[in-house]
């Protein structure tokens, strides 16, 4: 769904565009930041490897349609180490 009219979308992107590269970037992992923030605050606290298992599948799962590629990736994470 898009409700924005065509122009105000031409603004924006112009807008966007005015910034450098560096402050799109900047921008850009603020929002991720947030959407991990918001993510996170809906799991139940538990152990570091639940979390990340937990935010991948909810972050990434409609990415990894394919059963195998998700559990290859879950058993990734669940032997991650954090650094």
């Amino acid at each position: 769904m898009n409700d924005t009219p065509s122009d105000v979308d031409e603004l924006y992107r112009r807008m966007l565009l005015r910034r450098s590269p560096v402050e799109r970037l900047g921008m850009a992992c603020r929002m991720f930041s947030s959407a991990r923030a918001l993510a996170r605050a809906g799991m139940p606290a538990t152990s570091a490897a639940q979390i990340r298992r937990q935010m991948l599948l909810r972050l990434y799962a409609a990415d990894m349609p394919d059963d195998r590629l998700r559990e290859r990736a879950l058993r990734v994470i669940e032997e991650c180490r954090p650094q």
